[in-house]
C-alpha cells in the first residue's frame, strides 16, 4: 500500500511512500516514476543539475569558472535524464536532507537489493547520504554489491562517540550565548500546536528564502507529524512568547543530524540565533557521545568548531536497467569524480 504525498507535508514534493521489510524492521521507501521533476529528495536530476546550478551563486567572483560550470551542467542535463535515476525506489528515505543509514551488513544489502529488483524491475535503486568517513565500511559494501557511488556534496562531522574534540573558542562563545537570558530555551515537550506554522515559517526563512527554493518546502503539517510522531526531536528559542529559532534532530543509534533548522532572519545578526541553535546540537552530541552529522554549508563556521569535512555519496543500483541507462550512469559517475568531487573539496560545497 503506497501513500501518495503531493504537497501536504512537503509543498514541492510529489512521491509515493511505502514500507519495505529489512531484518531490523520496516524501512520507509519512496517511489517515483521520473515523469516530471520534483524536490531533490526524490529526484537526482534536480539534485545534481538544478541544485548545482543554484549553487553557482558561490562563484560570482569567478565569472569564467561560473560560465564554464553552467555550460557543463546544461550539457549534462540530457545525460542525467538518460541514466533513468529519476525513475527510482529510494530505501531509507525519511524525506529529510540527511538520511542516516541503518545498520545493515553486505549480505543483508545484497538480499534486499535482489528483493527490490524483483519487486520494482524498472526502477533504479537509490540510497542517499552515505559519507566517506563514518560510513566507509558501508560504502565498500555498496561498491561490492555493484552499486555506483555518485559524489553529492561535502558535509561536516562532529564526532563525540569516543574522544570528543576539545571545545574550540567559538564553541565556548556559542554556549555562553545560548545561556544568555534574552532567549528562553524551549524543550521538545514545550512545543505545541500553535508553534507548527511558525516552525514552518522559520525553516522557510532560512532554507527557502535565504538559500534556494529547491530545498524541501516543509509545511506546518510536516512539522506537526514529525514532532508528534517522534521522527524529529525539536528544540527552540523563544523571546516574549514568540518562537524565533527552531532545530529538529534526527537520530539513528549514536548518530544524529539536524535536517530542520530555522530562525527569524529579520532579527539582528548580533543576537546569534544560528550560533545558539548549532550550540544546542553540539552540546547534545557531547552529552550523548554522538556523531553529529552537521550536513553541508557554512563550511568555515563548522570547521572553526572542530567539525571535519567528508564527501557524501548517493549509491545507485542500475545493473538491472537498460544498457543506455547503465552507460549514462557510468559517464555521470566519471564526471562527478573527475570534476564534481574536486570542486566540492576546493570550494567546500
Amino acid at each position: 500500500m503506497a501513500d501518495h504525498l503531493h504537497g501536504e507535508m512537503i509543498g514541492n514534493l510529489e512521491t509515493r511512500l511505502i514500507s519495505i521489510l529489512a531484518p531490523e524492521g520496516g524501512l520507509p521507501a519512496t517511489l517515483n516514476d521520473g515523469t516530471s521533476p520534483t524536490c531533490y529528495l526524490c529526484c537526482p536530476s534536480v539534485a545534481y543539475i538544478d541544485y548545482a546550478l543554484a549553487e553557482l551563486r558561490n562563484f560570482s567572483a569567478r565569472r569564467g569558472l561560473k560560465f564554464a560550470l553552467g555550460a557543463l551542467l546544461a550539457a549534462c542535463r540530457p545525460l542525467m535524464k538518460a541514466t533513468g535515476l529519476d525513475c527510482q525506489i529510494q530505501p531509507n528515505n525519511w524525506l529529510i536532507a540527511t538520511n542516516l543509514p541503518p545498520d545493515i551488513d553486505r549480505t543483508t544489502l545484497e538480499n534486499l537489493t535482489r528483493q527490490l529488483v524483483q519487486n520494482h524491475p524498472g526502477r533504479a535503486i537509490v540510497w542517499r547520504s552515505l559519507n566517506e568517513l563514518s560510513d566507509a565500511a558501508l560504502l565498500r559494501d555498496f561498491a561490492a554489491a555493484d552499486y555506483r557511488l555518485l559524489p553529492a556534496r561535502q558535509i561536516y562531522l562532529f564526532d563525540c562517540r569516543t574522544a570528543p574534540p576539545p571545545m574550540a573558542r567559538d564553541e565556548r562563545r556559542d554556549m555562553a550565548l545560548l545561556h544568555a537570558s534574552d532567549y528562553a530555551f524551549v524543550e521538545a515537550y514545550e512545543i505545541g500546536p500553535e508553534d507548527y506554522p511558525r516552525m514552518a515559517e522559520l525553516y522557510a526563512k532560512l532554507y527557502l528564502d535565504k538559500y534556494t527554493s529547491l530545498n524541501p518546502r516543509y509545511t506546518a503539517h510536516f512539522m506537526e507529524a514529525a514532532h508528534r510522531g517522534n521522527l524529529l526531536t525539536f528544540f527552540g528559542l523563544r523571546r516574549g512568547g514568540r518562537l524565533d529559532g527552531i532545530i529538529g534532530f534526527f537520530e539513528e543509534g549514536a548518530v544524529m543530524s539536524a535536517p530542520v533548522v530555522g530562525y527569524d532572519t529579520s532579527v539582528p545578526q548580533e543576537l546569534g540565533l544560528y550560533r545558539r541553535l548549532m550550540a544546542i546540537g553540539m552540546h547534545r552530541a557531547r552529552q550523548g557521545n554522538r556523531l553529529y552529522n552537521m550536513s553541508a554549508g557554512a563550511a568555515g563556521f563548522k570547521r572553526n568548531r572542530s567539525a571535519v569535512p567528508a564527501i557524501e555519496y548517493s549509491a545507485v543500483y542500475v545493473r538491472h536497467l537498460s544498457p543506455p541507462n547503465k552507460a549514462a550512469t557510468r559517464i555521470v559517475e566519471a564526471i562527478l569524480n573527475l570534476v564534481g568531487k574536486p570542486l566540492l573539496k576546493r570550494f567546500e560545497l
